[in-house]
């Protein structure tokens, strides 16, 4: 898959969204990383912002044990010969 495509998926994985909930919630980083999943020191990573290193699967991993339901969708493929487009979408604000 091409870096470009990963990035959106981060980006689109809402990282900042992520880590205000974690931040509202009044939590140690020890205490959030218990929750999401994911080490401590990833954690502290991905709070300042640097989330490379971290995989997409981590991520909606994190987002599912904090009550977040993840869903992938396969669409049927359009005419082109080209690889299709990826696109993370939220269903909430």
């Amino acid at each position: 898959m091409p870096k470009e495509d990963l990035v959106l998926i981060h980006a689109g994985l809402k990282i900042a969204e992520i880590t205000e909930r974690i931040k509202a919630k009044g939590r140690t980083q020890q205490q959030a990383a218990e929750v999401t999943g994911m080490p401590q020191p990833k954690l502290s990573q991905m709070l300042r912002g640097q989330f490379y290193g971290i995989s997409e699967a981590k991520l909606m991993e994190s987002l599912t044990r904090q009550g977040h339901p993840v869903q992938i969708a396969v669409e049927k493929p359009t005419r082109k010969k080209s690889a299709g487009p990826i696109e993370v979408r939220w269903f909430f604000s």
